[in-house]
């Protein structure tokens, strides 16, 4: 009988460039992350999710592939790739890869063919190729604007030497977007599924996975306004080239594959929808899980905290999903950042020198959100270093920074929460590579946040996470479905039971006795047995 092990799985994300260099060469590397997976056991996690780490030219992080069947050198080798799932399975530990299917790098020998060929051409059809508008194609085939600030669109020099077509590209234009409504494109994912599954994968990540099927006859948006993906709002104001119903054949399609394999394979969709349009990605024959960026959105009060979690289990219910719980990943600013400003902060896209968030408040917020996340049921996505406290990071010389968003438009961008993990103080690049060498400059506070800093201590946010999470397995948290939320012991204090537990969250400046012999079982900061402490989360059993 299946296990449906992602049903409450608690998975870690590691940014492969960040986490471990086992070089030296300044960049992380497979053999990294393989000798820090103990690390990962211990702290409690029972999957890993790997960021990119194939052959690309690294424009995007490793979102710009140019072959997805192959490691990039600077990661290792595909023998490294093999090692590290082997090891984690050892140590019991599921392996889920990133996928992009959306786009490839320009670089892709198959992107590389379109441009060599003519317009109309089947090399030219497994992308997004079209004639330009105006009289003499001089204008791009519609106003579409890239998740990267500009035009979606760049105009090709054909091998006449003459100003020719134009390709898609919703992100930089070194990623060109796949055609998916060509079948070979199909063929192409249905090898890279099959090819990282045969080599022990246990599920994949999907990159954008409300893109890839574009509108009938690429319309133009209702305004030529610049697009932001990391957003879902609350309606229906997204890009009109994402959130097709198209992408749903595809998924079901890929779900047929991934059945074929033992053990539980699985898919989470990256999909910034709606709400209401969540669950339309995990119906029984498509994917298994969906990330609820509401809750990584929600501001620090008790309405959009109760907001956050009970719309999207209303909806997943309704479709026999489980809910899946995100704080930070990759793409965000650091929650341990985010909770140091006022609620209701508007950020911009990564955080700037001028930005000054209360890093302690910070951090005693996040300890509190990460405290309830881990008492809901569903799954929990954790991202690396959050454990550690680690706040976003502001101070990158800008001609370091490799975020497109930066060098197109000149914002902060995505860097911030990219550095380097540091993992002991008193070494080299605090540990994250042998030499020193590190491809972002990491901050002094990071020495003082390093893991080795941490190991042992009851009160460091390391040993907080260690032990909400044996918790969380011991109790079964991530089994339920329901949560009930309960009348509130005050203003600002959020109350509810997610199965055996009672979870109270203080979301104000100021400390609130706990209810008369409350059973104190789990807190976000030392010694909460009588006092629910301002900005702080307890588990009470019931």
């Amino acid at each position: 009988m299946a296990n449906e092990w992602w049903r409450d799985a608690v998975v870690y994300q590691v940014y492969p460039r960040s986490f471990a260099d086992s070089n030296g060469d300044g960049m992380g590397d497979l053999p990294g992350i393989t000798a820090k997976l103990d690390y990962l056991k211990d702290l409690g996690v029972d999957a890993l999710w790997l960021s990119p780490f194939y052959t690309s030219p690294q424009k995007d992080g490793g979102y710009d592939v140019s072959n997805y069947t192959d490691v990039d050198p600077r990661f290792g080798s595909i023998s490294d790739a093999d090692d590290l799932i082997a090891r984690a399975h050892e140590l019991g530990i599921k392996v889920i890869v990133d996928i992009v299917p959306n786009h490839s790098s320009d670089q892709h020998e198959l992107f590389q063919k379109a441009l060599a060929a003519q317009p109309g051409s089947p090399e030219r059809d497994m992308y997004m190729f079209r004639d330009g508008k105006g009289e003499n194609g001089e204008l791009p085939p519609n106003n579409w604007q890239s998740i990267f600030h500009g035009s979606a669109w760049t105009r090709v020099t054909e091998a006449d030497g003459k100003p020719g077509q134009w390709y898609l590209h919703i992100f930089d234009t070194s990623q060109p977007d796949w055609n998916w409504e060509n079948p070979k494109v199909h063929e192409l994912f249905e090898g890279v599924l099959r090819f990282w599954m045969e080599r022990g994968a246990d599920g994949f990540r999907v990159d954008v996975a409300h893109g890839m099927v574009k509108p009938e006859g690429l319309p133009d948006a209702p305004e030529a306004k610049e697009s932001a993906m990391l957003d879902t709002g609350d309606d229906d104001d997204i890009p009109v080239y994402f959130d097709q119903d198209g992408v749903h054949e595809i998924y079901r399609e890929w779900r047929a594959i991934m059945n074929e394999y033992d053990g539980d394979r699985m898919m989470v969709a990256e999909a910034w929808v709606p709400k209401n349009r969540q669950h339309l990605y995990v119906r029984p024959d498509e994917m298994h899980q969906i990330f609820n960026f509401g809750f990584l959105q929600a501001g620090w009060s008790v309405e959009t905290l109760t907001s956050a979690i009970m719309e999207p289990l209303t909806f997943a219910n309704e479709v026999g999903a489980p809910t899946t719980w995100v704080l930070s990943n990759h793409d965000t600013i650091r929650h341990a950042t985010r909770y140091g400003f006022d609620h209701g902060y508007r950020f911009g896209e990564g955080l700037s020198r001028e930005e000054k968030p209360d890093f302690e408040l910070g951090v005693r917020r996040a300890r509190a959100a990460t405290a309830l996340m881990l008492a809901l049921p569903g799954s929990a996505y954790l991202y690396q270093g959050e454990e550690l406290g680690l706040p976003e990071v502001a101070d990158i010389p800008d001609e370091l920074r490799e975020d497109p968003a930066h060098k197109r438009a000149g914002v902060p961008g995505r860097d911030g929460c990219r550095v380097p993990l540091p993992w002991e103080k008193n070494a080299p690049a605090y540990g994250y590579s042998p030499t020193g060498e590190a491809w972002l400059p990491q901050p002094e506070i990071f020495g003082e946040l390093a893991a080795d800093q941490q190991a042992g201590k009851p009160d460091s946010t390391l040993e907080m996470y260690r032990t909400a999470l044996h918790l969380r397995r011991e109790l079964e948290l991530g089994k339920g479905t329901d949560v009930t939320i309960n009348d509130s012991l005050g203003e600002g204090i959020l109350s509810l039971t997610s199965g055996p537990i009672t979870v109270l969250v203080n979301t104000t400046d100021q400390d609130h006795a706990l209810p008369e012999g409350a059973d104190v079982v789990f807190a976000s900061v030392p010694d909460a047995k009588t006092i629910l402490a301002a900005n702080s989360t307890v588990w009470i059993k019931k």
